[in-house]
């Protein structure tokens, strides 16, 4: 990976239930970084990591679960094939803070990255978490878990949800071991997008996460398509039961893509054909999760939202679909309202309705509408817009497709007053009731 590499003098040493941890030294921040949270075995629940007596050496990145390159979201990303060192056996996450010291407790944010629950890994440079965590004095923790085939589809006695119930794990990791680097396990917020914003509503719900964390940043999540999947799961699972637990890692994954091909047929619900899978453990059955999430209602603070052109970025990864927003006269206002439809349907309409059941059953929530680059070809505001802002420093955004063009001075303005919001919102749960961080950037409401 293309991070700082560790230094060796100075070394910071953490000493935690979980063992004496040895991190490093990162320009003004302090990393502890690929320490094992969990072990697993292939479709089987993870083992949380026992406390070691040796010192453990968290100073190399975390692996990535393993999963089948996408070339379209490498190019939108910036991202490379050679980015991905994974690893199947053990499950890992990274903690980043700030290096000088605080009089009190840090708020902890938890990163969960999002790729479809098939793609990405959290130590990613363009993912990097050390802005955030300086600028704002919070702790940030990254956390990688499993996905695709090995995590996200169960059925017929294998167990479903297997990467939920890894950030489940990571979450008890947390909120054991947070406080020895200083930060405060009562005050955890999760932020996710996309997939990882599904991800963290689902937490919400689940046995298990009670009381692990006390806010949820929800970013872009497709919840207009995590319903109604039982007869596309039990498709997919037919397909994917000759899978064993010591078939080679590569034909588990040519598998899963005999896999995805049949989830078609199932209109955008095969868009993201793996995902949480409700009456699977940890989660309820689909007609009881509404009434789950009124119940966790006042114990979690929510923001949730979207960017104004979330499809935007799938059109542009279509060749076909932008052969057809190139036709004359029609093809913009075609591909225009494809896009505003869409992201109506599959994002924005069940993050607004997200946000009123909450507030409806006692909770506190607030909504955003993420407009930056809008207008600007060929992405405009679209998925996945807002995480240049978020996360990574303006250099490792140099080489990615979805902010071509754009100002490395106007990334770092724009994303420290991003950085600022969310890490003002993970603080206590608490924003102005209504506002903007500059026209055309983001605006936040608190929802009603």
């Amino acid at each position: 990976m293309t991070h700082a590499e560790p230094a060796p003098q100075d070394t910071p040493r953490f000493t935690a239930p979980a063992g004496d941890i040895i991190g490093w030294r990162d320009r003004g921040a302090i990393r502890a970084t690929g320490i094992r949270y969990a072990r697993v075995e292939r479709f089987c629940p993870p083992v949380d990591e026992p406390p070691s007596s040796a010192p453990i050496h968290a100073t190399e990145w975390s692996p990535a679960a393993p999963q089948n390159i996408v070339p379209e979201l490498n190019h939108a990303l910036g991202v490379s094939a050679g980015e991905f060192v994974v690893s199947e056996e053990a499950l890992h996450l990274s903690v980043t803070l700030p290096e000088s010291p605080a009089s009190t407790p840090r708020p902890v944010m938890v990163w969960i990255h999002g790729g479809s629950y098939v793609f990405g890994t959290a130590d990613l440079p363009v993912f990097d978490t050390r802005p955030l965590a300086l600028e704002n004095d919070v702790i940030v923790v990254g956390v990688n878990y499993r996905l695709g085939l090995l995590g996200f589809l169960g059925g017929e006695g294998r167990p479903a949800n297997l990467g939920l119930l890894d950030l489940i794990s990571a979450l008890r990791w947390i909120n054991a071991n947070i406080a020895a680097f200083g930060g405060d396990p009562d005050n955890v917020t999760l932020f996710g997008h996309s997939a990882g914003g599904d991800a963290a509503a689902h937490l919400m719900i689940a046995d298990g996460a009670e009381g692990l964390f006390q806010r949820a940043i929800i970013q872009s999540a497709p919840l207009g398509i995590s319903r109604g999947r039982a007869k596309m799961n039990a498709k997919m699972f037919q397909q994917a039961a000759s899978a064993t637990d010591d078939m080679p890692l590569g034909e588990v994954l040519a598998l899963q893509t005999k896999v995805v091909k049949t989830a078609q047929g199932f209109g955008l619900k095969s868009a993201m054909p793996f995902s949480t899978q409700y009456g699977h453990y940890p989660l309820p059955q689909e007609k009881q999760a509404p009434a789950a999430w009124q119940r966790a209602a006042k114990k979690i603070d929510v923001f949730i939202g979207t960017t104004c052109e979330e499809t935007a970025l799938f059109l542009v990864m279509s060749p076909g679909l932008m052969r057809l927003r190139q036709t004359p006269l029609l093809g913009a206002p075609l591909t225009g309202a494809m896009v505003a439809a869409t992201t109506r349907k599959v994002y924005r309409h069940d993050a607004h309705a997200f946000a009123r059941r909450h507030v409806s059953a006692g909770g506190n929530a607030f909504v955003y509408r993420f407009d930056w680059n809008k207008g600007r070809a060929p992405y405009g505001a679209a998925h996945t817009l807002e995480l240049p802002l978020l996360l990574g420093e303006q250099a490792s955004w140099r080489d990615a497709d979805i902010v071509k063009g754009v100002e490395e001075s106007e990334l770092h303005q724009c994303g420290q007053r991003l950085r600022t919001l969310w890490a003002d919102f993970a603080r206590g749960g608490q924003l102005a009731e209504k506002g903007e961080l500059a026209p055309g950037i983001l605006a936040w409401w608190k929802a009603r």
